[in-house]
């Protein structure tokens, strides 16, 4: 189907090269699959019913929030759903997700924190009797998310300025790359982590943060592109219909350099998820109880002894996540090659 809608010659025999990886081919499947499931997590995985009939009324509590007065409670100002007496002769039925925990809710059952896989908590409990499962679930949204947007704001600047440092040239490319080659000596982590501990963290504030110097690599190859590309034939025609320099910029050499923004996106995205993993780990990421993967392997460390699958089981999505990516990446590569 995709075939259909592609009609360049050349992006058709790119498509071609990559489908004809099968590695590359499922591991798009499987990260495909894995967002689906974590971006629609509160049908997966909740403490809320998808479906409740109660006292010959319908409900769905996991899309609308009902007062406790609904099923005629007066004393708490939260429902809890586990408590609700159904009578099964008066038709009252609960549709209960494959998880039934929230990734923020406790298991008050359990006597020790963290606990061992069970059949309640099937990869066990963290250090506050929260669901494992649940949090890689919800965590994997808040990680594909961030990378995605530090993924875009360095690659549109990048590319903008890579861009315009390439396509006009001398003192412009001059002055331009000597100020990348001072930015680029700046230890970026360790003032990401100095800036992060001065204010409140939040998805937003770290994505701006992790932006500020990520573009610098990707201009490097832009302004390769735009060097190489600016004195073609296909551009000197253009100047010579009378097309400005924003026309020639994003029309005509923007489509020709796009080879190291695709080859290099999905190592990129990979990088993110991994510097935002780090970033949790320190305690300086996502604020809690937010899920998080490198919050939990933070609690790994601190109870390795007597909670093993707090290490397995994060370690386990990171290195099956990255490594998708990575073929992923590779597939994008080969299909980009042009001795191919």
């Amino acid at each position: 189907m995709i075939e259909k809608w592609i009609k360049n010659e050349d992006t058709l025999k790119k498509w071609k090269r990559f489908k004809a990886n099968r590695l590359a081919v499922l591991s798009s499947w499987l990260v495909g699959v894995a967002l689906f499931f974590s971006f629609t997590a509160e049908f997966w995985a909740n403490n809320k019913p998808l479906y409740l009939t109660y006292n010959h009324k319908t409900y769905y509590p996991v899309m609308k929030n009902y007062h406790p007065s609904e099923f005629g409670s007066e004393s708490s100002m939260v429902t809890d759903y586990r408590e609700l007496k159904l009578d099964k002769e008066r038709g009252d039925f609960a549709l209960w997700p494959i998880v039934k925990w929230d990734p923020f809710e406790s298991n008050k059952v359990v006597d020790v924190y963290p606990s061992s896989p069970s059949k309640e908590n099937w990869m066990g409990t963290d250090d506050r009797g929260r669901d494992i499962l649940t949090r890689l679930l919800y965590g994997l949204r808040y990680s594909i998310s961030f990378a995605f947007m530090v993924w875009i704001l360095t690659f549109v600047t990048g590319t903008i300025l890579g861009g315009v440092m390439g396509y006009f040239g001398g003192r412009v490319d001059f002055w331009g790359q000597r100020i990348v080659e001072v930015l680029s000596t700046v230890p970026q982590f360790f003032l990401l982590i100095i800036i992060i501990s001065i204010f409140q963290p939040t998805l937003l504030l770290l994505v701006i943060l992790s932006s500020l110097f990520g573009w610098i690599s990707i201009s490097y190859y832009v302004r390769g592109e735009y060097l190489k590309n600016r004195k073609k034939e296909f551009v000197e025609a253009a100047r010579a219909l009378g097309a400005g320099h924003t026309r020639i910029f994003f029309k005509h050499l923007l489509p020709n350099s796009l080879s190291p923004i695709i080859t290099f996106s999905p190592f990129v995205i990979a990088g993110n998820i991994t510097a935002l993993a780090s970033l949790d780990y320190l305690g300086f990421g996502l604020t809690p109880p937010t899920p998080s993967w490198g919050e939990l392997l933070n609690q790994a460390q601190k109870h390795f002894t007597e909670g093993w699958w707090l290490a397995l089981y994060p370690s386990l999505a990171l290195f099956l996540t990255l490594t998708m990516l990575s073929l992923i990446g590779e597939g994008v590569r080969d299909a980009m090659d042009p001795k191919e």
